[in-house]
């Protein structure tokens, strides 16, 4: 057994509100002077920002389909020593992940669970049902080997009665699984989402507020106390090496990095790795019409939003020159997912409209016929560059809405796979120093 205790917040399905559950929970350890940190299972960017945003740390993802388990052991063990508990929200379904072969999934909360030894506490909607639910959880919690569910969380039960019978039913056939807690609906609770999922922690008038108001929920209607003492040490093996090879290779020394509402989907292990391994890590702003530091010998655009800024973005002269000047001196420029498609030469909004990006690249992506693109992605570098040599293998993932109208000609940057290792063929662009592609990478194999 490794560190201080964790424990991982699921569901039987997406939408079951395991995600403002587990933001209250959060909220309210950090306001009663708790030391509490916290994870996100999987490939996501949004849920870690608000989780950020209400303990006032940084939330880690943990992956076990896209990270090597040196990665994985890793970031659970950096968690696990810096807080008095881990509380690890799941992602999907808790059976829910990449299938390969005729095996179980991959990457899903279960599998994340076994590797990590943290017990489950299963949240359930039980706003359509009421003794049926404890059968759900026998279910969940019978369903799988390794995987133990220690308690359970009711949400949008509406009434009294109502919780009264789901815990009686619960206690009749699985009085070993404590019911620890019966939430009621929760007006002004509701977060608002777009196409990649909530709206981001960052754009929210009212975070702030928000979050205490989750907290104050959570604390009235959760056994937190009962919640915790089922938390339970890391169960690594022998850990991670020390000191451990970081997710990607630096770009560079001095790596300037897109950061704003455009351009925020950053893992912030990749970014600690780069600093770990000597790197020197400069923000900047392309939203606030800023380039790249002029002595970076390296530009990192993330992921994000730049559709909903386009028009901004486009008139952001500071910024397009100052990415024009880093290429002219042949700075390492890389773009992943929105960042690639500002270094296209176009991008059109959900409007039509047609706004001019950097033009380093030769792309033009589209958002007037939304499609969607999802799924875990092997990368296997064509060339040598900006990612190190060719054919080192990268694992990530891709999820964007953005219509492919061009792409080329140009050398492609990987060759691409799917989570069930079905050939993808090229994908992304280099340009000399300039490369990208739509793949969010998540670590080397």
């Amino acid at each position: 057994m490794t560190g201080n205790p964790g424990l991982v917040i699921a569901a039987p399905a997406s939408g079951s509100g395991k995600t403002v559950l587990t933001l209250g929970l959060l909220r309210h350890l950090a306001s009663m002077g708790r030391n509490v940190a916290s994870a996100k299972a999987g490939p996501d960017y949004i849920d870690p920002a608000f989780h950020a945003a209400a303990t006032g740390k940084p939330c880690l993802n943990l992956d076990s389909w896209a990270m090597r388990p040196d990665t994985l052991a890793e970031a659970a063990c950096r968690l696990a020593r810096k807080a008095d508990v881990v509380i690890c929200e799941g992602v999907m379904g808790l059976f829910d992940g990449a299938f390969v072969g005729k095996g179980e999934p991959r990457g899903s909360t279960a599998d994340l669970s076994r590797a990590t030894g943290w017990p489950v506490v299963l949240v359930i909607d039980a706003g359509a049902q009421a003794a049926s639910a404890a059968a759900v959880l026998k279910g969940f919690a019978t369903f799988q080997a390794g995987v133990e569910v220690v308690g359970v969380v009711f949400n949008r039960v509406g009434s009294e009665r109502h919780g009264a019978i789901l815990r009686d039913a619960c206690a009749r056939s699985v009085a070993e699984i404590p019911v620890l807690g019966c939430l009621p609906r929760a007006p002004g609770l509701e977060l608002p989402e777009r196409h990649l999922g909530l709206v981001q922690a960052g754009e929210h008038k009212d975070l702030e507020g928000f979050l205490d108001r989750a907290g104050a929920w959570a604390a009235e209607h959760l056994d937190v106390d009962g919640l915790l003492a089922l938390a339970r040490p890391l169960a690594l093996g022998g850990g991670p090496p020390d000191p451990p090879l970081p997710p990607l290779p630096p770009l560079g020394q001095r790596i300037a990095v897109g950061a704003d509402e455009a351009f925020a989907f950053s893992y912030p292990l990749v970014i600690d790795g780069w600093r770990d391994a000597g790197a020197e890590i400069v923000p900047f702003s392309p939203l606030a019409g800023e380039g790249p530091d002029g002595d970076a010998d390296a530009v990192y655009l993330p992921g994000g939003y730049p559709e909903l800024h386009a028009g901004t973005l486009a008139a952001a002269k500071g910024f397009m020159d100052g990415l024009a000047s880093a290429a002219a001196r042949g700075t390492k420029i890389f773009g992943e997912c929105g960042g690639y498609m500002v270094l296209g030469r176009g991008l059109i909004d959900n409007a039509g409209t047609r706004h001019a990006m950097a033009g380093l690249l030769a792309l033009e992506t589209s958002f007037a016929k939304p499609k969607l693109h999802l799924g875990y992605r092997r990368a296997v570098t064509l060339s040598g560059g900006t990612l190190g040599e060719a054919g080192i293998a990268y694992r990530g993932h891709e999820f964007h809405y953005a219509e492919v109208i061009e792409e080329g000609p140009g050398e492609p940057l990987f060759h691409a796979a799917g989570a069930e290792a079905q050939d993808l063929g090229p994908a992304g662009l280099v340009d000399g120093k300039v490369a990208g592609s739509f793949i969010h990478l998540i670590d080397r194999e």
